[in-house]
């Protein structure tokens, strides 16, 4: 388990492990008589603690008076310092954004740095959504899954909510409601959110438009529920507050975009896709390429220019 000490080893590159450690002599390990001042072969005088001259006093005094005024000037400058850094140094600056990075806690885990109120709202909302489950006997669910029927076919009859329509769809069955399981109310409110926000590449997925498809291609709305099942776990959304590098980058995002959650969602759907067409992946071969994507969703995350959605390489993708 990393300690604070192992902390500061990494921090100072103490990659050997050794570490400086200040000497502390117990009572019997002091100096046991008094140091005696020296004399010199043109000065005759031996000065003791007792036999103090004038000349000695005033010296002294002057070396406190030394002391004292240094003491204040590095007082000054400290402050000066500080000063300069919040000026020229902040928190989105690449120094701000150094000094906020978060440092490596028990279990290897990592510690994000302080969220502000408004992080902390929305994470507490993005986690209240991650609990609703589905629940097919709820209107409001009910609605939601009409709602993405004619944003997917606005051309289209809305079909019953059992039908064998919803197969066109990508859901496994003739219910779409048993499709859920793990993926939660979310996974539905993420198709409805990619649908209305990037409408052209919604539908490039949805009629499987890109390049040379699969004889078994990927159910859409059931792999859509898995994205979103996958970006919880990769994000640590789960956990009291997370502690991955993406999960850490996530709550930056957070700072600038409500929607963070919804919109890498999108991301990693697109995503997703160009993998598996890079791979020439089919039906069996789902889960693999959806590893793979994690994998490179968690690269993106990581990287050090990366300060919005809109740095990462893959939000482009979106747009093609």
């Amino acid at each position: 388990m990393a300690s604070a000490t192992l902390r500061r080893r990494l921090h100072h590159g103490d990659v050997d492990g050794r570490k400086y450690e200040r000497y502390d002599a117990t009572d019997s390990e002091t100096l046991s008589e008094p140091l005696l001042g020296s004399s010199s072969s043109n000065d005759s005088k031996v000065v003791y603690n007792e036999e103090r001259t004038l000349e000695d006093i005033w010296e002294e005094e002057r070396k406190k008076q030394q002391s004292h005024w240094t003491l204040i000037f590095s007082q000054l400058i400290a402050q000066w310092a500080q000063w300069i850094a919040k000026v020229v140094f902040g928190s989105g600056s690449l120094f701000g954004r150094f000094l906020s990075l978060p440092h490596i806690g028990s279990g290897g885990r990592l510690l994000p740095p302080p969220l502000s109120m408004l992080q902390e709202e929305r994470l507490r909302n993005i986690k209240r959504r991650i609990e609703i489950p589905f629940d097919g006997s709820r209107m409001e669910h009910q609605d939601a899954l009409r709602q993405l029927w004619r944003l997917a076919y606005p051309q289209r009859e809305l079909p019953p909510l059992k039908s064998e329509l919803w197969k066109e769809m990508g859901w496994q069955g003739t219910d779409p409601s048993t499709d859920f399981r793990g993926g939660g109310y979310i996974s539905l409110e993420n198709l409805i959110f990619f649908a209305k926000t990037y409408p052209e590449s919604f539908h490039r997925l949805l009629h499987k438009q890109d390049g040379t498809r699969a004889e078994w291609e990927y159910p859409f709305a059931v792999a859509g529920i898995n994205i979103s099942f996958m970006l919880a776990q990769m994000l640590d959304l789960q956990s009291g507050k997370p502690s991955t590098v993406a999960g850490i980058r996530f709550l930056e995002f957070l700072e600038e975009d409500e929607m963070a959650f919804d919109n890498l969602y999108c991301i990693a759907f697109q995503m997703m896709d160009a993998q598996w067409l890079a791979k020439r992946a089919s039906y069996m071969e789902f889960n693999e390429v959806l590893k793979s994507t994690r994998t490179q969703l968690e690269r993106e995350l990581a990287l050090e220019d990366v300060s919005s959605i809109r740095d990462l390489p893959a939000f482009n993708l979106l747009y093609k």
